[in-house]
């Protein structure tokens, strides 16, 4: 039972990532139409926003993650993390030639950052770490 409980804090965790980011884009392409679509070089308020966006789909994944987790909260957001992580690295590599290689790498740290700051900010608030 705790195998499928790790098992279902980690989708949880990676799902929210997925919906929050995606409303969130949902929301940017509505407001600000002219980011639509793939771009050369994207501009500093792009990747600050874009940025944004995932540090806090992240960190919204890694607080459900370790909530859900049953044993251990940091050892599943720290799996969720590394999930994401090579998830990043796939996207990264598939924009290889689209996208300059600063603003993959960036986007390709923020991801693992955020959900462990999530995981944390979830351990602090509830007096476990």
């Amino acid at each position: 039972m705790i195998m499928l409980r790790a098992f279902y804090a980690l989708v949880a965790g990676f799902v929210v990532v997925l919906l929050v980011q995606a409303a969130a884009v949902v929301v940017l392409r509505r407001r600000v139409p002219s980011w639509a679509g793939v771009q050369a070089k994207p501009t500093l308020g792009y990747t600050l926003v874009n940025g944004g966006i995932l540090l806090i789909a992240a960190a919204a994944g890694g607080w459900v993650t370790a909530q859900l987790a049953q044993a251990n909260p940091l050892v599943h957001t720290l799996g969720l993390a590394l999930v994401m992580l090579l998830m990043s690295a796939l996207t990264a590599m598939q924009s290889r030639g689209r996208q300059p290689v600063w603003y993959l790498l960036l986007m390709l740290a923020i991801a693992p950052l955020g959900i462990f700051a999530g995981g944390i900010v979830f351990l602090r608030w509830y007096g476990l770490l």
